[in-house]
């Protein structure tokens, strides 16, 4: 009788591709559109619950697919915000171009009617309401709004002013429009809610400019 070596025991039991796959990363057949996905169903999260109310597991759940896979594509929720609000907010990145080319004096027109424009769109109402709710009821969410518009658009519109406060001027030209899309597309006030669009832009725009350039 032949004397068994420890190696000859029994095998142990093959790894299912799941096991065997680190965790929270996404087969090789899964959908290119899984992340646009995600972002989609976080946009949709964070406007309805707001970041607080939020959760990786709502979002995974609105999306179809487990927690892991948000985790795998995003990391924390905060990044998951932070990358809803990129491509929410991308909109008025791609108008930014049209805000700073022209006139000086006539870009609180420009600004104006770029940024009522946007909200007067449904496409991109609905993500702009998600970040704004989402950023005046949290800290952290209110950080990510901030860090992308003074970077991506506020300190760009100053570097366009010859003033001393030039900065200060761009934020009080924020702050008139972003008090405007409070009013009339959040708290919904009448009867600034249902003016025409073309009657707010008239009557805000040389405010507007006068922020920017006025003395």
């Amino acid at each position: 009788m032949t004397g068994t070596t420890a190696s000859d025991g029994p095998a142990a039991p093959a790894r299912s591709g799941a096991a065997a796959r680190r965790r929270g990363r996404p087969p090789r057949t899964e959908s290119a559109g899984t992340r646009d996905r995600i972002l989609d169903a976080a946009r949709e999260e964070f406007s309805v619950h707001g970041y607080e109310k939020t959760s990786v597991r709502g979002i995974a759940k609105s999306a179809g697919v487990d927690s892991a896979l948000v985790h795998h594509y995003f990391g924390t929720k905060e990044q998951v915000f932070e990358a809803a609000v990129e491509v929410a907010f991308a909109p008025v990145l791609a108008a930014r171009s049209t805000v700073l080319e022209g006139p000086l004096d006539e870009v609180g027109e420009r600004m104006t009617r770029m940024i009522v424009g946007l909200w007067e769109s449904p496409v991109t109402r609905a993500p702009l309401l998600a970040i704004v709710r989402s950023a005046v009821n949290n800290e952290i969410a209110a950080g990510v709004f901030r860090r992308l518009v003074t970077s991506q658009l506020l300190r760009r519109i100053a570097g366009q002013l010859d003033a001393p406060d030039a900065e200060l001027r761009a934020e009080l030209a924020a702050a008139q429009l972003v008090g405007i899309a409070m009013v009339r597309y959040v708290i919904k006030v009448e009867p600034l809610a249902s003016a025409d669009a073309e009657q707010i832009i008239r009557r805000v725009a040389p405010v507007v400019q006068g922020h920017l350039t006025g003395r």
